[in-house]
């Protein structure tokens, strides 16, 4: 009788597990290779969500899991009609009571620009994981199964909300608007050059060293609930000896922005300069940013940006760029409020 007592008061004692819905779209988390050596050269996107989860049994321990496959695509595929189904979705669960925080799995190619997507649109508190892997799920060693039991267990704490948007890969916690892929096939490929990552993940518990000062999720001002689509925003990179022909041509397929990944510090070659200027004059709106990766793009550095009515894109990479850009036009066509965002976002 005192053995049963005792068993009952700590059924009731233990902790209630949290909910979490992983949302799969596919990459090489759920792709298959010829062999148990094959790592590249393998098929992404082959493996389905339920799979996934059966892969790692351990997930039943630290959150009561559910699968739900949104996609199953290899991530060059990502589009901006994929991007805005996967935000609605993401608010639609996460305004659910019965949802703590979703885990969404994820080519590695493109992780970082939907992560970036999702950090400016979703509006919760509620803890939203991005997880891919760099090996697919028949390898020796893939690093799948420890990826996603790592951004289960993130999504699932408590101590993640309020935070943005994150990534939990190798064992690392970065945020959504800094990290970014480095190498083409390493484990630790996921980093953030510049600021650094936010915490560890380490003995089934995320720590956290510090976080972003950049608004987001709900503190953001976009809102993709009724949107269809997206402006169309190109980007196109400095080199030497470059041409304004992909200029010209992006604006003449119609670019409502362009995202000008130019030299060192966003260097606008005497070639390409004219074609910028006349694609402004045209309603076009041009963001300089650079093609180096790190580092604060200066606003009336390498170029008079205020003469020319240009943005400047502060440390965003390209990629990420393109999308604040995207969403800004949403709002409005005035670069003196896009500016702002880009300070702010």
């Amino acid at each position: 009788m005192f053995a049963a007592a005792t068993a009952a008061q700590a059924q009731v004692a233990a902790p209630r597990l949290a909910n979490v819905t992983i949302l799969a779209t596919g990459g090489t988390i759920a792709g298959t290779g010829a062999t148990s050596t094959t790592t590249v050269g393998y098929t992404a996107a082959t493996v389905g969500v339920q799979n996934l989860i059966k892969a790692v049994p351990e997930l039943a321990k630290v959150a009561n899991v559910t699968g739900e496959q949104v996609f199953q695509i290899a991530s060059e595929n990502m589009s901006n009609e994929h991007w805005l189904a996967l935000a609605k979705r993401v608010n639609a669960l996460l305004a659910q009571q019965n949802v703590d925080g979703i885990v969404i799995t994820h080519g590695t190619d493109t992780l970082e620009e939907t992560a970036y997507f999702l950090n400016l649109v979703v509006k919760s508190r509620k803890p939203v994981v991005l997880v891919g892997a760099m090996r697919p799920s028949t390898a020796l060693s893939a690093d799948g199964p420890i990826n996603l039991f790592n951004s289960v267990l993130l999504a699932a704490s408590p101590d993640a909300v309020g935070k943005g948007v994150l990534v939990a890969m190798n064992d690392q916690i970065q945020t959504a608007r800094e990290v970014t892929k480095t190498n083409t096939s390493t484990l630790d490929s996921f980093r953030s050059p510049e600021l650094g990552m936010i915490g560890y993940i380490q003995g089934g518990k995320p720590f956290f060293y510090r976080q972003s000062t950049r608004k987001h999720t709900v503190d953001s001002e976009f809102d993709v609930s009724a949107l269809q689509s997206l402006p169309q925003v190109d980007i196109v990179y400095g080199y030497a000896n470059v041409s304004p022909v992909a200029l010209d041509a992006v604006v003449a397929a119609g670019a409502k922005g362009i995202i000008h990944a130019g030299v060192g510090n966003g260097s606008l070659a005497a070639k390409v300069l004219p074609s910028l200027k006349s694609a402004r004059q045209k309603g076009v709106l041009v963001v300089r940013a650079s093609r180096v990766g790190q580092g604060i793009l200066a606003r009336n550095g390498e170029a008079n940006d205020d003469e020319l009515d240009f943005v400047v894109a502060d440390t965003l990479n390209a990629q990420k760029a393109r999308i604040l850009l995207m969403l800004a036009l949403t709002k409005t066509s005035n670069s003196k409020d896009i500016q702002r965002m880009f300070y702010t976002y």
